[in-house]
């Protein structure tokens, strides 16, 4: 099984990816592309600019267009293209604008399913203080509005899983979504 995590910083995305790795056996975790771009030498700007956000799409799409992992039985990736459009976005950008719909299609076509964090009251009170507050919640409202209307037309045959309740019931919802998908699911049988 793919799946790919999506959210705002802050609102719990790698906590969920490794709780998701613990429970499914074999699957392995997709650093998020920031990390695997500062890991290729990349410089990003602070704030990341709308140069580095494209960089992230990027980035981003060949990790979801790359070959099953060695792992027979998937991968959960820590951000989606999605992410940085919503960042872009948020910052005032048009996302239609700035990235090819086409490439787009093909990433999120290798996923099974794209979750999506939120900010919540729970993660305001429980998770740790964010940096850039206000990048944060315009990038939620986006993120929220994109994921929905698909502008780009790009992941309309991708099921989406808001997780907007408890954070101790993220996990199990995950992992109920999962199991009515079955496995192995479509994302499985892509190359």
């Amino acid at each position: 099984m793919r799946i790919g995590v999506s959210g705002t910083h802050g609102t719990g995305k790698t906590t969920l990816v490794e709780a998701l790795c613990a429970r499914m056996p074999g699957h392995l975790a997709m650093d998020e592309p920031y990390h695997l771009l500062e890991e290729e030498g990349y410089e990003f700007r602070y704030p990341p600019s709308p140069e580095d956000y494209r960089s992230l799409i990027a980035r981003s799409v060949r990790s979801l267009c790359s070959p099953p992992s060695p792992s027979p039985s998937g991968t959960i990736f820590d951000r989606t293209p999605l992410d940085y459009l919503a960042y872009l976005a948020a910052t005032g950008a048009d996302p239609s604008e700035e990235a090819d719909d086409t490439a787009l299609r093909v990433a999120f076509a290798h996923l099974d399913l794209l979750v999506i964090t939120t900010i919540t009251p729970e993660t305001e009170r429980v998770l740790p203080a964010t940096e850039l507050p206000g990048l944060r919640a315009r990038m939620n409202d986006a993120l929220l509005e994109m994921v929905y209307a698909d502008p780009l037309n790009a992941w309309v045959d991708t099921p989406v899983l808001e997780l907007s309740g408890p954070l101790h019931d993220r996990l199990d919802m995950v992992l109920g979504v999962v199991e009515r998908l079955g496995q192995p699911g479509p994302g499985s049988a892509r190359g």
